[in-house]
């Protein structure tokens, strides 16, 4: 069962895929990105689990009734949204700047998360593709949102033949690519990042996996290779930043296995 809401102002925008359970598998996108990106990921797992995918604050439809923040303020208004759903222990799916967020949920509520999945994860060091960020908020025209996605994926892997013309209409929507800009000077310093305190992630109690891709040019694959070690890395060889559209069976996998 699908289910998309957008009514209840105190909870961000949603769509939920699946029956009804105690530990749903929260979904949480990253810059420029809207709930959709995980549609895929969320229909192979709706005979199995429940799972809701969240707009973050000024994207998708989220733009409209919650105002740009960074991902400090994106991490409260997931909480909030949690505890309007009644939600009181949940999984985790974080995927960049959602990586970032899912982390800091994680660190501030331990005992509400059952489990915590990052992929290609933000904040786990200083080094970002700000340029590459900033032109990707704002960019308008469907031929240059192809351009700029190719960035964000594996050399041999094709891009969805509509995605460009999507993330192109997303962004001439009155008032996205402000709001996006907005976003993007509040999670960048500069030409780098904020670094989460990764020791601290290390020693929460739920099952960790990181997972990312060797031809990711947003965030360097490198960021994960002095992790502590109770956090599990998977990297993936020929694999871009958007890990869970280039190799979702992989994720998939992952996932069931650190939510189970």
């Amino acid at each position: 069962m699908n289910i998309d809401s957008i009514q209840d102002v105190t909870s961000l925008p949603f769509t939920a895929f699946g029956p009804e359970s105690a530990e749903p598998i929260i979904f949480i996108h990253g810059f420029g990105g809207d709930a959709s990106t995980w549609r895929n990921i969320q229909i192979q797992l709706e005979n199995k689990r429940r799972t809701i995918a969240f707009d973050l604050p000024a994207h998708g439809r989220a733009l409209a009734d919650f105002e740009p923040c960074n991902a400090v303020g994106s991490a409260k208004a997931v909480v909030k949204s949690l505890d309007a759903l009644k939600l009181d222990r949940v999984h985790l799916v974080g995927h960049s700047m959602g990586g970032a967020i899912a982390s800091l949920i994680a660190m501030r509520s331990p005992e509400r998360i059952a489990s915590l999945t990052l992929l290609a994860p933000g904040g786990f060091g200083p080094e970002i593709n700000a340029k590459l960020l900033r032109r990707y908020a704002v960019g308008q025209t469907e031929a240059e949102q192809r351009v700029l996605l190719e960035q964000f994926v594996g050399l041999e892997f094709k891009l969805p033949k509509k995605l460009a013309e999507y993330v192109a209409s997303q962004r001439a929507t009155p008032g996205a690519a402000e709001a996006l800009q907005a976003v993007s000077e509040l999670i960048l310093e500069g030409e780098s990042q904020g670094v989460l305190p990764t020791a601290k992630l290390g020693e929460l109690p739920m099952p960790i996996k990181v997972v990312w891709g060797t031809q990711d040019k947003v965030l360097p694959t490198r960021q994960c290779h002095k992790l502590p070690g109770p956090i599990a890395c998977h990297v993936f060889d020929r694999v871009g930043h958007m890990v869970h559209m280039e190799i979702p069976q992989d994720v998939i996998r992952l996932i069931l296995e650190n939510t189970r």
